[in-house]
């Protein structure tokens, strides 16, 4: 629960007859990114969507609720329902030019239909339930074959209570308990560190380090925002681009991050982040073999939640970059290898039952022999 009563954006109503002539196809149109957004139940999800529906940031943002629920405070009076089976069963224009909305049925529809408003959208949040995972949303958002190039997944943040998830996290490793609030970290892109001012002031600067490292164990490519009230800089939040393969650079970035963190020998059964390398070149077809063995057959007991690398191929002279979430992947050339760059396989996974030495000698596997 949040500690205060969160203030109620300011709505105003729509013209009456803009709902006749609010939607147009514009092929000219760049894609609106998507950001989901989650986090457990208290962590502060609420608090943010209240921020970015309050504050006055100039862009024009969608966000997608559950339910219009008394965290958000908007009066039922201003809720706008849809008629004629819209699928946008509810919806209200906000002072500072957002729209705030609830979907009941066809979500890639419903999005579709939102960025082709006729005031174009700058983005769009998703917003789940605190006990959801958010694996299966971005699965749809990512590379549904439903979904047109109108939209786009740009990231997932999950948000976390600062004084209570070190409780969640050793909870769940001694008794299984809280998976929820795991999970939700280990799919992230961004974690906001939220309610760092409820954390003891007495050390707090190393109880919120120690707390970061706890992140990192779990999910070691996410990038973390510490916060009071969720009130974040949106340039961090938004466009991310983190499931966009030609943003190879922040891939690279982040995989150079991880093998620069120290780990805890950690169990196997936690979930965790490891890597592996390889330097000689990879067969494609056999990596994708390999990879479609542990995401969709579970071949080795692992249950991977997401893994991002960059990929060295045989009688190629491009960077392939790899991402999959759950059984979902894609594998794509990048941009050509650069002369002075050591041409090497890196991998980093996310998971459950993550077993080193058996990734990295299957993974060799994909190397073709000497003829």
């Amino acid at each position: 629960m949040e500690e205060e009563e969160e203030e109620a954006p300011l709505a105003v109503q729509l013209d009456e007859t803009a709902e006749a002539t609010s939607y147009y196809h514009n092929d000219d149109d760049v894609s609106v990114g998507v950001t989901i957004v989650t986090g457990f139940l208290g962590a502060g999800k609420s608090t943010l969507v209240n921020y970015i529906l309050n504050a006055q940031h100039g862009k024009r943002i969608a966000v997608i609720l559950n339910e219009f629920g008394e965290e958000i405070g908007v009066e039922r009076a201003m809720i706008n329902e849809g008629e004629g089976g819209a699928l946008v069963e509810e919806w209200v224009e906000l002072a500072n030019g957002c729209i705030c909305c609830t979907v009941k049925h066809s979500l890639v529809q419903a999005l579709e239909q939102l960025v082709q408003r006729k005031e174009r959208l700058d983005h769009i949040l998703l917003e789940t339930t605190g006990l959801a995972n958010p694996a299966p949303l971005a699965s749809v958002l990512w590379l549904d074959d439903q979904l047109e190039a109108a939209v786009r997944l740009d990231s997932i943040i999950t948000v976390v209570d600062a004084k209570n998830l070190i409780f969640q996290i050793k909870g769940y490793r001694d008794l299984s308990s809280f998976p929820e609030a795991i999970h939700q970290i280990a799919f992230a892109d961004v974690v906001i560190l939220n309610k760092v001012d409820l954390v003891s002031p007495e050390g707090s600067g190393n109880a919120l380090d120690e707390l970061e490292k706890e992140i990192h164990e779990i999910n070691s490519l996410a990038h973390i925002i510490r916060s009071v009230r969720c009130e974040v800089d949106l340039s961090k939040i938004l466009n991310c681009r983190a499931y966009d393969a030609t943003h190879v650079t922040h891939l690279e970035s982040l995989l150079q991050e991880h093998q620069s963190k120290p780990f805890r020998d950690l169990h196997d059964s936690d979930v965790r982040t490891l890597s592996i390398c390889e330097p000689q070149a990879v067969d494609l077809a056999k990596v994708r073999l390999w990879l479609e063995e542990i995401l969709w057959d579970k071949k080795y007991g692992m249950d991977v939640y997401r893994c991002k690398g960059v990929l060295s191929v045989q009688n190629s002279d491009e960077l392939h970059t790899l991402q999959a979430v759950r059984e979902i992947y894609e594998i794509v050339p990048a941009r050509k290898w650069k002369t002075e760059e050591n041409q090497m396989n890196k991998i980093v996974f996310i998971g459950h039952h993550l077993n080193k030495e058996i990734l990295s000698d299957s993974f060799r596997t994909c190397i073709l022999a000497n003829t």
